[in-house]
Formats: C-alpha cells, sequence, structure tokens
C-alpha cells in the first residue's frame, strides 16, 4: 500500500495537481483500495493535523511579514546593507546577501525575499556589468537563508510534525544562517576581488541615516529573537507582538500603510495562512496513512540495518534530501519526511533539533536547485532569464551551499550551540 500511495502522488505531482489534493485524494484512493476504513476518517486527521497550538504562530508570522513588506521595508533594509557593505570588493553583491538575511528574517518566506530583493537589485547589478549568470545565481539563492533564520515558516511546520521545540529550531536555525550567510559573503567577496568588481566609497553621514531610518523595522526581529531567546514570550506569544509591533509600524512611524492598504495586506494574509494550513492538513492525513500501511516501521528496519553509526545515517539524509528538494517544496518535505526518520535519528544518538536544522537545511539548497527549485520560477520573473541561462551561475551557489551543508552537519554544535544554552 505505501509503494501505491507514493506512485499515487508523484503521478499527481507530475500532472500538475495542486500538492493538497494529491496528497488527500491518494489516502482516500488507499483507503478504498486497500482497507475497510472509512474515508471520512482522513478528513479528521487533516483537521487534527492543524489542531495543534504550535500553528497558532503561522497567522500571526505571515501577517508580520505582509504589514513590513507593504510598510516599506524591502527599500531601508536595502539601503542599510548597502551602507554596511558597499564599500567593500563587490559591495553590490554582498547587499544583496546582508539584505535578505535581515529581510528573511522578517518575511520567513524564501520566495518573497528572492522577488523583494531581486526587483530592485538585480538591474542595479546588471548596470555595474555583474555577468548575467552570476547576478542571477546570487539572488536566486540568498532568499534559501530565510528557511533557515527565525520566523522561519519552515521551522515551524517541522515542529508541529515532529513535536520539536520552536523556540530551540528558531536559536539553532539563527546561528546555522548566519554561518550560511558568513559563508555566501566570504565567496562573494572572493569572486570580486578576482573579478575586479566594483565598490563604493563609505559615507560615514549616509550609514547613521540609514541606520535610524531602518532602526524601527529591525525592531521586528529583536522583538522575536531577543524576546524567545530571553524567555519573555513564547513562540506563539512572540508572533502576536511582531503583529501589533509591525503595524504599529507601519501605520504611525513609517506611515505607508492606511486602511486601504491595512485591508489588503489583511485579505493577502489570510489567504497565505489558509494555504499554508491547507497544506498542513492534508500532509497529516497523509503521514496518518503511511503510518497505517507501516511505511515508518518500513523505513525505520531499512535504516536500522543498513546505518549503524550517525555519520552514515546523515550522510544518506543529505543525499536523499538534496535529491528530494530539487522536486518537492521544503514544507512538503518535512512534514511528510521529519516523523519518518525521527525515531531511528533519536536511536542513533541525534538531536531532533539539530536533525530538523539539517533536514531544512538540505530543502533550503533545493529550492535553488534546478529543475523544480521554487525561486528559480521566482527568479525567472525577476530576471527574464531560462533555467538553460540562470544554471551555470547557480551551480557555484550550489556547490559553496553544500560545502556549508556537510560542515554543520558533521559540527552539530553549530545547530545546538545556542538551544542548549537556552533551553538546558
Amino acid at each position: 500500500m505505501v509503494l501505491t500511495l507514493i506512485a499515487f502522488v508523484f503521478i499527481m505531482l507530475f500532472l500538475g495537481i495542486p500538492i493538497y489534493i494529491g496528497l488527500i485524494f491518494s489516502t482516500i484512493l488507499c483507503l478504498l483500495l486497500f482497507t475497510d476504513i472509512s474515508p471520512m476518517i482522513a478528513i479528521q486527521r487533516a483537521f487534527g493535523g492543524i489542531d495543534k497550538f504550535v500553528l497558532m504562530s503561522l497567522p500571526f508570522y505571515i501577517l508580520t511579514a505582509s504589514a513590513m513588506d507593504v510598510g516599506g521595508l524591502s527599500r531601508r533594509i536595502l539601503r542599510l546593507a548597502r551602507m554596511l557593505v558597499g564599500h567593500f570588493a563587490g559591495g553590490h553583491a554582498m547587499t544583496v546577501q546582508v539584505a535578505s538575511m535581515f529581510f528573511g528574517a522578517l518575511s520567513g518566506s524564501s520566495p518573497a525575499t528572492v522577488a523583494a530583493i531581486g526587483k530592485i537589485m538585480y538591474p542595479e547589478l546588471l548596470r555595474l556589468k555583474y555577468p548575467r549568470g552570476f547576478a542571477s545565481g546570487l539572488i536566486i539563492q540568498s532568499g534559501a537563508v530565510s528557511l533557515l533564520i527565525p520566523p522561519s515558516v519552515t521551522l515551524i511546520m517541522y515542529a508541529s510534525a515532529t513535536d520539536t521545540s520552536v523556540g530551540a529550531l528558531f536559536m539553532g536555525g539563527l546561528c546555522v544562517g548566519v554561518v550560511f550567510g558568513l559563508a555566501m559573503l566570504a565567496y562573494v567577496y572572493f569572486q570580486s576581488r578576482r573579478s575586479g568588481f566594483p565598490k563604493e566609497e563609505r559615507n560615514w553621514r549616509e550609514l547613521w541615516s540609514a541606520v535610524k531610518e531602518s532602526s524601527w523595522a529591525l525592531g521586528v526581529p529583536l522583538v522575536i529573537i531577543l524576546g524567545i531567546g530571553l524567555g519573555i514570550f513564547t513562540p506563539t506569544e512572540a508572533a502576536g507582538v511582531s503583529t501589533v509591533y509591525a503595524l504599529f509600524v507601519g501605520m504611525f512611524i513609517y506611515k505607508e500603510i492606511d486602511l486601504k492598504k491595512l485591508y489588503q495586506l489583511l485579505i493577502v494574509s489570510a489567504k497565505t495562512s489558509a494555504q499554508v494550513m491547507i497544506l498542513i492538513a492534508a500532509a497529516s492525513s497523509f503521514g496518518w496513512i503511511l503510518t497505517v500501511g507501516q511505511g515508518p516501521q518500513m523505513l525505520a528496519q531499512f535504516l536500522n540495518e543498513n546505518f549503524h553509526s550517525s555519520w552514515l545515517f546523515l550522510l544518506f539524509l543529505n543525499i536523499a534530501l538534496l535529491i528530494l528538494g530539487m522536486f518537492l517544496e521544503a514544507s512538503i518535505a518535512l512534514i511528510v519526511i521529519g516523523p519518518l526518520i525521527l525515531p531511528s535519528a533519536v536511536a542513533l544518538g541525534i538531536d531532533p533539533v539539530h536533525l530538523g536544522i539539517v533536514m531544512c537545511f538540505n530543502l533550503a539548497i533545493g529550492t535553488f536547485t534546478p529543475p523544480f527549485g521554487l525561486n528559480i520560477f521566482v527568479g525567472q520573473s525577476v530576471t527574464g532569464l531560462s533555467i538553460r541561462e540562470m544554471a551555470p551561475g547557480l551551480m557555484e551557489f550550489i556547490a559553496v551551499s553544500i560545502l556549508v551543508l556537510f560542515a554543520v552537519t558533521y559540527m552539530p554544535f553549530i545547530s545546538t550551540f545556542l538551544p542548549n544554552l537556552i533551553y538546558s
């Protein structure tokens, strides 16, 4: 039954059927063909999948991202990033990465980061004679850090699927996201020095002006990270506080959100929240039928028989997820695969937080890996280039990302140091 279930899902994906319909329909079909269980159970399991306290934070984080985007956040963040790194070789290219780290900490969305930063910076990079392949690859990969830096929607979904602490995942994701971003900055700087890309003169007055102008916007990640890290808020409470703060800043400080824009962003946020929730519901039902069909037990038996060390287990996991990430959206892969492999990982002594960060990192790379990486399609709309034109530039960033991935995988203290410090 398990193989038939998975085959149904992949057939529907290749037919272009929406993922949530494919998951629910495959579940109901397998119930009708292989069991005498009422198909209504699939719907009950779907509702049960979203009836979780941790998921209360999702709509708030999504609304926060919408409020800060409509409130002119990306423009202010980009200006601050340019003032911070523009005086280095390849300063404009480094600005893309720094701005994406800031913006990812506010939106939690990889495609949103690519779209917001790319629309502004891609024409600027071309004007400064950066190669199209390098510029497009830089912008497309830059959004991946949003899956790691809090408030990552992907980490929340992993937490929901595996009953892992959201706060611990956020702290681990923060450390790994910063390491990933710094590695990309180092690579961009190296390439810029070698290729002679331009830099700007540092203007201390402009820097101070950019800091003052963006200080209110930067308060959002501070509210989330410091509030959770210092134990002032739970992750769910931090989501609500950040929403109130973001709306206050957008309406009364920057004054770029009026009542009409407020109504529009509420509608957009509600639609986005509904899309995420129905995906979680469908994946929960799908995961349940996998369990009924002994899928987790078969996978656990295979892993236990073939992988007797955490080193080999993590190597297999990385290879498998890098391949799956080319075809599956990150949140789906985490929701479906996370609960299946968690028992075997824990049995080998792998920390659930470390496992979640490694999985999320793999799937972050998948967002800009051909042929179906989501950020690639967003990048196409921004750059107007075909996948064939963008692929050479993407490959160099993929190679650097994989090197960082293996460092994070086999040096677990990178992802567990801060969670252990705060929650031990």
